[in-house]
């Protein structure tokens, strides 16, 4: 029930589905980030059940499986849920997914984020101080 929340983008009815089963984000929390609400609200580009999910459980928004909600976002073209992920979270730039990439290490690599880069690496400009060794 809670996967049908986060693919609607729906804070509501997440927080009733919380109410009903208050160890429910303890729960998530020891899933796999394949099947974490976050990973399916960044995969829909919902960016404030997103934000709401990082509120609730911080940990979901680090890197887990080797991803992160910044990188599903990049790797699904939401370049604007990323700014305003990083907007509530700036120490979500440093994290780190597969092969230590960070989100700046990723965009660079994606030919249609290239534009991206420049706007990134102004708000962030110590991102670019990440090594992925």
């Amino acid at each position: 029930m809670h996967h049908q929340a986060a693919l609607q983008g729906n804070i509501d009815a997440f927080y009733i589905i919380i109410r009903e089963d208050v160890k429910l984000l303890e729960h998530i929390d020891g899933l796999s980030f394949v099947d974490a609400p976050l990973l399916k609200s960044a995969l829909a580009g919902h960016t404030p059940f997103s934000i709401e999910m990082m509120k609730l459980k911080p940990s979901f928004g680090r890197n887990l499986d080797g991803h992160s909600p910044v990188h599903v976002a990049l790797e699904n073209g939401h370049t604007k849920m990323v700014s305003q992920l990083l907007q509530h979270n700036a120490d979500l730039v440093h994290v780190k997914g597969r092969e230590c990439m960070t989100p700046l290490h990723y965009a660079a690599t994606i030919d249609d984020h290239l534009n991206f880069l420049d706007n990134f690496l102004s708000v962030y400009p110590d991102s670019i101080t990440n090594v992925t060794t």
